[in-house]
């Protein structure tokens, strides 16, 4: 259930997340951590069960040899980490930096650095080393952990700057001795924790646990501070939205050190389930294998198993392409018709007694031919998926309707959910029993979510589309050492600023339109902070201007204003000749011309677009921007599309090209 509030009569857009106490049923078997005070006790609970000897917390199964550890074991190697960092003279609230990706090592070493008292620095072994170095430094780090020799080769040169201490490989590799700083491999300090008893540290709720450094628009990362209390409201909450079994298995494929993996991590950990550790590259085989009943992906997993579907549809004789072409529209027919009768059709939110029950029949029309593409096709798509699926988790950035459409038909439910790393992250999910595709949800329990006018930060009506901001136990701390980013992005009473835009249904489910603040997320969950790279473009003699788009698509794709009078110059230089944008197809006097869309022109403007992205400092591949459009108007304070200090009005340019944008990503 979602309650509302409302200073006046009118409704506004304002909820706030209930305990669901109508749903308490669901949740009665889940473990309760309500009373603890840091995440580090949730492994003593875990221990305590009476299977935890023989019940497999985590396995990496692309180790040789397989690493697999029960309950009981892993308890023990936190606690043993966390003895060995005290052992090297950790102190409770020491910054310790730690880059490395997916393996029980790294849960390990997460754990026991808090353990010991001491806030941990995060971020991918594979980050460019001028960003880890800056993490380091920010941090004030004291003792860094990498996930191998290679790591520490990509740093070496720079550490002695550092007020380091000691040095961790999470691999058994013995490091070259060092003059400076202590360095040893897992192995070494794991001896060590065996050697000593560990000594017990006193963090409560508001206890600083780590630092998620995030990307800003000027390119500085910000250190995100999670306390453990936002950590642990989420353990605490996320039951309202799965409800897990000991022994479930869950298949992991997101960098574990993000918010979103991190937290459902802990969570699914805590209720006993047992995590496997996957790639892109093995997913499909481990899906197979494993059977998982969870799954946790940003859109671009999704996306990428509905085109691989996609695929072996095309690949079958042409009769059985139109047979499954047919049981797939009737199978539409039936879900749309379905949503509408239940009242979870975002088209169709004031839907009448008389429309739902015209509705109902519909879906009952078309309830046999969907039962029988059920048997037919979808129980053999779901076997590829291990046919054990209870839900899957999709965050990271919108899901694209068909493919909500799509997992719904072949019965694999998707869960969307929506936050931010400054919100620890989940601040609103869609649930198994009110489960509205297109929404990203309800707030979950103790969480408000309020809609405002941009410019003015005043309430808006339910259903008008506005700034979201956020209020609960799980919002950050703060940015470390940024008090002027903190008081920008939280109020003083409490509400944080999402940079988000979005509306509220009546019942209180979010529906996000777009990004108020300048960051595109792709499908694969990555972050892109637009101005570098448009900055790096305008280099090119032929851009004026530039904008790049590609909010929850593949790809980065880009509004172009040529400089026309370098691009005349050009075609002279090819002996060609330009044609005006606005000179008539029939008053070209030969076929010698050029217009923006002819290919030599293309051409050039994707070689641009290449060599300036990737000369850029910093380049990442999912810098480089794919489709693109040139556009003969100029961006400019008059038409509305810059404001008076010239800044590109990005909404408007967006909602301007709305169709160009749409085309452009078909």
């Amino acid at each position: 259930m979602t309650s509302f509030s409302s200073p006046s009569s009118r409704p506004m857009s304002l909820a706030k997340g209930d305990a669901i106490a109508n749903r308490d049923d669901l949740r009665r078997h889940l473990i309760d951590y309500s009373t603890i005070q840091s995440v580090p006790e949730i492994w003593a609970i875990a221990a305590q069960r009476a299977n935890a000897s023989t019940l497999v917390a985590v396995q990496d199964p692309h180790v040789k040899p397989t690493l697999t550890l029960t309950y009981a074991e892993l308890y023990q190697k936190i606690r043993q980490f966390a003895a060995g960092l005290q052992a090297l003279g950790v102190q409770e609230g020491d910054r310790i930096s730690l880059f490395s990706d997916n393996s029980p090592r790294w849960l390990i070493a997460d754990q026991g650095m808090m353990m010991a008292g001491a806030v941990n620095a995060v971020r991918s072994s594979q980050a460019d080393r001028d960003e880890l170095m800056f993490i380091m430094r920010n941090s004030g780090s004291t003792g860094l952990v990498v996930q191998d020799g290679a790591t520490l080769a990509k740093l070496r040169s720079q550490l002695h700057d550092l007020p380091l201490r000691f040095v961790v490989l999470l691999t058994d590799e013995q490091p070259e001795p060092d003059d400076q700083v202590q360095l040893l491999s897992f192995s070494q300090l794991m001896t060590l924790g065996a050697a000593q008893p560990l000594q017990p540290v006193s963090l409560t709720p508001e206890s600083l646990a780590t630092l998620l450094y995030t990307s800003g628009t000027t390119g500085q990362p910000k250190g995100v501070m999670l306390t453990h209390g936002n950590l642990l409201h989420q353990v605490n909450m996320l039951g309202v939205v799965v409800q897990p079994h000991s022994g479930d298995r869950v298949l992991s494929i997101l960098p574990t050190w993000h918010a979103y993996e991190r937290t459902i991590e802990y969570f699914l950990l805590s209720q006993g389930c047992t995590q496997i550790y996957t790639n892109l590259r093995s997913v499909k085989q481990d899906m197979r294998q494993y059977k998982p009943h969870y799954m946790i992906g940003v859109p671009r997993l999704w996306e990428s198993i509905y085109e691989a579907i996609q695929k072996q549809f095309r690949e079958q004789p042409e009769r059985k392409q139109k047979l499954v072409h047919t049981l797939l529209h009737s199978s539409q027919q039936y879900v749309e018709a379905k949503r509408i009768f239940e009242n979870l059709s975002l088209n169709h939110l004031n839907t009448s007694p008389l429309e739902r029950a015209i509705a109902g029949a519909k879906a009952a029309v078309y309830f046999p031919l969907h039962k029988l593409a059920g048997r037919l096709v979808y129980g053999k798509v779901r076997e590829a998926t291990g046919g054990n699926l209870k839900q899957v988790i999709s965050g990271g950035g919108s899901l694209a309707m068909h493919l909500d459409t799509f997992f719904e038909i072949i019965d694999v439910e998707v869960l969307v959910g929506y936050g931010l790393t400054e919100t620890a992250p989940v601040l609103t999910a869609r649930r198994p029993w009110s489960n509205l595709r297109g929404s990203s949800g309800q707030p979950i329990p103790a969480t408000e979510i309020r809609i405002v006018d941009p410019e003015s930060r005043q309430l808006l009506p339910v259903g008008e589309r506005g700034l979201v901001l956020a209020r609960g136990p799980q919002i950050m701390k703060g940015y470390y050492q940024n008090p002027e980013a903190t008081q920008k992005a939280i109020d003083p009473e409490g509400w944080f600023d999402t940079g988000d835009l979005g509306w509220l249904t009546p019942q209180g489910h979010l529906v996000l339109t777009g990004r108020a603040k300048d960051t595109i997320v792709l499908t694969n969950g990555e972050n892109i902070e637009p101005q570098p790279i448009e900055d790096a473009c305008i280099r090119s003699p032929y851009i004026d201007q530039i904008m790049l788009v590609g909010q929850d698509e593949r790809s980065l794709g880009a509004l172009i204003v040529p400089n026309l009078e370098a691009l005349h110059a050009w075609a002279a230089s090819q002996n060609l000749k330009l044609r005006s944008p606005n000179q008539a197809e029939s008053e070209q006097p030969n076929g010698a011309e050029l217009d923006l869309n002819s290919k030599l022109i293309q051409d050039l403007f994707r070689q641009e677009l290449n060599r300036e992205v990737k000369d850029r400092p910093g380049y990442r591949p999912d810098d480089r921007i794919g489709p693109f459009r040139l556009i003969t108007e100029p961006f400019s304070i008059e038409n509305g599309m810059m404001t008076q200090t010239l800044k590109v009005r990005r909404p408007v340019v967006t909602e301007r090209y709305r169709g160009m944008i749409i085309d452009m990503f078909a």
